[in-house]
């Protein structure tokens, strides 16, 4: 991505390391918004940690449970792509 020095050529350039955002709470965002946020956050910290994120957990927990709901099915050679 490729950030513009200025809004328009004529005005004079934007230092962005001088630019000092606004602190924000997560109680400020929307419901919605709070979620993602909130989930991109445990994802992160599970990554750190070298756990799986919450979607890989998910898909892990569908294969266990297709795998007890066929257990006439054998993996125990199968090779898993993530």
């Amino acid at each position: 991505m490729e950030w513009w020095d200025s809004p328009c050529k004529s005005d004079s350039k934007i230092d962005v390391k001088k630019v000092q955002p606004e602190n924000s709470q997560l109680s400020d965002l929307d419901g919605e918004t709070r979620q993602t946020v909130e989930k991109m956050m445990f994802d992160n910290r599970q990554k750190a940690m070298g756990l799986p994120t919450s979607e890989e957990q998910k898909k892990a927990d569908i294969l266990e449970k297709f795998k007890t709901q066929h257990p006439e099915m054998d993996f125990s050679n199968a090779k898993w792509s993530g």
